[in-house]
């Protein structure tokens, strides 16, 4: 018994057409997912850690900071921070960008910006971190953290 198809309505909501985006947006999602929760500890941590240890707001100072940023395990965590949000931020914005830029050509413009505004903290951020110097010659001993005093 042969089986005779209806040809397809050209308003039908399902397409044979495949797309090549489907594996590179599921990944864009999974990642959000992910990404969002690890987020949440790292930022939590920071602000514990900032806020509610010892001093509080007001023990927050240069040497605070110098004295976190001596320890290769604070610059990893503020760094995976960084990384972090900046991409899932950067992800977010493009998938703004996809769904409300009309034209090809302000899509193009906005993605630009985006990944330059991206690249610039990114590197800028990531050279913060780690060519931070906490021991500055010429500065009041009163304001430079423990680790500089040996």
């Amino acid at each position: 018994m042969t089986t005779i198809e209806m040809p397809r309505s050209p308003r039908a909501t399902r397409s044979n057409r495949r797309t090549t985006r489907g594996n590179a947006e599921m990944a864009g999602w999974l990642f959000m997912r992910i990404s969002g929760i690890v987020l949440v500890v790292l930022v939590l941590g920071h602000l514990i850690v900032n806020l509610l240890v010892d001093d509080g707001i007001s023990g927050i100072n240069f040497a605070f900071v110098a004295g976190k940023w001596a320890d290769i395990r604070w610059q990893i965590w503020d760094l995976l921070m960084l990384w972090l949000a900046m991409i899932h931020g950067a992800n977010g914005v493009r998938t703004i960008i996809n769904d409300y830029a009309e034209r090809d050509s302000t899509r193009v413009v906005l993605k630009t910006l985006l990944a330059t505004a991206f690249t610039v903290t990114v590197v800028l951020g990531t050279l913060v971190i780690f060519t931070f110097d906490p021991c500055p010659a010429g500065a009041p001993a009163e304001l430079l953290p423990s680790v500089c005093s040996a």
